[in-house]
This record gives structure tokens, sequence and C-alpha cells, in this order.
């Protein structure tokens, strides 16, 4: 790789997993797209100590360019921007106008917002967030923070700092005049095209996958071939330059030969290839799930254009909101219970019918710690997917904790509703 980046986030809230890192791949593909690559994202709690670490790891890597994010508020714990400097030997100062372009924002933010206080209440936060670096490109404010764009001072060798803000809206708002700033451009100038691609398979084990890697690695030269099993999907994600094109076709071909259908796609994500062809068909769909909870609802309306193709979920757990909402005939929940392949089929078709859709889907399982049975046990799972052209139905033990079987079984569900719809692998 011609051109690399190395990330530090940081955070103690990230660090401890209260705030779920957002930055960090954010980053790390938008700089893959511009031809960067990113060997690394390291995140480091509020402490000058290991943030120091990590800018010392990162430059010992030798990468061109070191992006921080966060650590840029008012309050004490926030020492990205004077640590940075430090590191940079860049002494850091107050710039007045940048402390007045500050303090207009918070004016204008505190009459938004209706706070009490006023801003010259937060005199001495909105001096410390206005400290610049000397030789420092100023990032103008997209919320309160700057960011900041420090080389290193003169004398010493080491690749320029970018100092992003944490809130990932601010952080993106911010991206493309982090781009214009000329160290950041220079820094970057040598990036050439980065290619990645995914191809996804549904069923194998990566085990089998491991088998034909190995049979055709010497075909493969130019390739970074990435292996990923999630809920039941194998992904492979490969990143390459250009001139490596034939070798990905390789093994592209060699997949393909290997697994047959159980190659789904070659790019797209399944609820992609879902949503593509519902809308192709100008078909609808409707949703009666259990244990799920709405979780197969959400992630059916997550994809762009949902309300044109899916036209409403019931999370009907209790018996009498599976017959009062979805018809489900008392008959078949005193037959087999509320967990049997009957009762996820009539939960398809009462969706089906409540709605007007041209699809219903239906879920229905014990998703645990508790209710399961020696017949019945946690994990037990039946699935149901009826259309205007048939009907697709699997039952399964999904293993894991509760959550974890929630998030399968609508997977699970996913993979159905494809099968339904374009064939392939079965779900």
């Amino acid at each position: 790789m011609a051109v690399r980046a190395g990330i530090v986030v940081t955070g103690t809230e990230v660090l401890t997993g209260r705030v779920a890192d957002r930055n960090g791949p954010w980053l790390a593909e938008a700089l893959r797209a511009r031809g960067v690559d990113v060997g690394q994202v390291v995140v480091v709690g509020d402490r000058r100590e290991d943030l120091e670490s990590a800018l010392e790891f990162l430059v010992g890597r030798g990468v061109d360019l070191v992006i921080t994010t966060g650590g840029l508020g008012p309050t004490a714990d926030d020492l990205t921007a004077a640590v940075v400097g430090a590191f940079q030997g860049r002494p850091s100062s107050v710039d007045p106008a940048l402390e007045q372009r500050i303090l207009a924002v918070v004016a204008r933010l505190t009459a938004l917002r209706g706070w009490q206080t006023a801003p010259e209440a937060n005199a001495a936060g909105i001096a410390k967030q206005a400290r610049v670096p000397a030789g420092a490109t100023v990032l103008e404010p997209v919320g309160t923070a700057p960011g900041l764009v420090v080389p290193v001072a003169e004398g010493r060798t080491g690749p320029p700092v970018l100092v992003l803000p944490g809130p990932p809206a601010e952080l993106q708002g911010m991206w493309p005049a982090a781009l214009a700033a000329e160290p950041v451009r220079r820094a970057l100038a040598g990036a050439t095209e980065l290619r990645q691609r995914t191809l996804r398979l549904w069923g194998p084990p990566e085990s089998e996958l491991a088998v034909t890697l190995r049979r055709v690695e010497d075909q493969l030269a130019g390739l970074e071939v990435t292996t990923c099993l999630r809920d039941g999907e194998l992904e492979i994600v490969t990143r390459y330059a250009p001139d490596a094109e034939e070798a990905y076709a390789r093994l592209t071909a060699a997949v393909s030969a290997d697994f047959g259908v159980a190659l789904y796609s070659e790019g797209p994500s399944v609820d992609e290839l879902v949503a593509a062809a519902l809308d192709d068909r100008g078909w609808t769909v409707a949703v009666g799930e259990s244990c799920t909870g709405g979780l197969l609802t959400a992630r059916l309306t997550a994809p762009a254009g949902s309300s044109g193709r899916v036209l409403g979920g019931v999370a009907a757990y209790a018996d009498s909101a599976k017959e009062q909402l979805l018809a489900v005939p008392a008959e078949t929940l005193a037959a087999g219970g509320a967990v049997s392949p009957a009762v996820a089929t009539a939960l398809a078709e009462g969706a089906r019918r409540r709605f007007g859709a041209d699809v219903g889907v239906g879920v229905t399982g014990i998703a645990g710690p508790g209710g399961g049975s020696l017949d019945k046990p946690v994990g037990t799972v039946h699935l149901a997917v009826v259309g205007p052209d048939g009907a697709a139905a699997k039952s399964a033990a999904v293993r894991g904790g509760r959550e974890a079987v929630r998030q399968r079984s609508t997977t699970l569900a996913v993979h159905l509703l494809r099968q339904l719809l374009l064939g392939g692998p079965p779900a």
C-alpha cells in the first residue's frame, strides 16, 4: 500500500463499551475509498499517557497520517488538542478570533435549546477549545469544537496529525474540510485506488472455505482476503490494487466452483437483495413475529425505500395477541403450542391477510433464558414465508444467549424470504 494512515479513538466511554465506536470504522472505509490503507485503529481512554503512547505507536509504524477523534470538548478530560500539540512539538495558545467564533456558536445553541446559562459563564471552556498549536491549520467547528491539522515541528520528522471531534455527525461534517487542508492533501497525495469486494456465502462453515483458499493461495498474489462468519453468513472481503483484478477473478471462480448456489451474492447484502427483489416484482411484505419482538420488521424497513414494500408488522407475544391481531386459530395454538411450525405459518398468513400484503413472514420461538423444555429447548425457532407463488418454512435449533437467538432468528427469516424470492441456498 503506497499510503497508510492510523486512527486513535479517544474516550473512556468508548474504551469501556458504554458508547460504540462509530468513528474508527467510518474513517477506515472513507480512507479506503480514497486508496489509503488503515492498518490500526487504537482505542484509548481519557488519559494523557495512553494517548501519547498511541501516537508513538502509530508514528513508529511509519504511517503517512495520524487521525485522532474525540477529546476536543471544554471539560478537563478533553485532552487531545493539548497532547497532540505537545507531541508534535507545537506549543499551544488561545486564538482570540477562534474564541469569538466558538462563543457565537455557543450563544446560538444556548438560544436554540433554551438553556439558562449565559455563554459568558462558559468562558474557560470556550478558551480551552480555542487553544491552537503553533502552525496548526484550524478546521471550523461543526458543533462547538474546531478540528486541527497539526504538522510536526521543524527539525523533527513524522506525519501530520489530523484532530477531529468525537460526535460522529460533527466528524463526518468536518471531513470534507479536513481532506481539503493542505497538510492532509500532501500526506495523501500518493494514494492509489484500493478496491474492496465482498463474496457472501450462506451455509458453509469457515473450515470448508479454508480448504478452498489453501488450494488456490498461490494464485491470489496481491489480494488481502478476510473471512467473517456471522449468524450463518460467511463473508469473504477482499482488498486489492487494480493490477490484482485477475487474481480476484480467480478467487471468485474458485469459490463459485466449490460452493455453487451457496454463493448467494457477489456484492449486495441479503437485505439489499430482498429489497430489490420485492421492488422488481412490485410486491409488498408484512410480518407477524413473536420471539424476535419487532427485530425482523426493523431490519426489513432499514433499507431506503422500505415504505413502498413493507406494509407493517405485528410483534405478537401473547397467545391472545396472536389470535386477535393475526387471526391465528385457537385450535392451532392448542394443538402444538405457540412455538410450532403450524403457528409460524399461521402468523405469516395472518400478517399477509391483515395488511393485504403479497408476502407474509412468520417467526415464533423460545429465545430464553427461560421457557424451554425437553421437547422445545431454548433456541427452538420456527419460521415461515407465504407468497403468491408458494411458501417456504424452516425449523431450527439456534444456539447462543437470548440476544443471539433473536438476532440469528431474524437473519434466518431474511434468508427464508430471499429463498422464496430468488432461490439459491435454502435457509
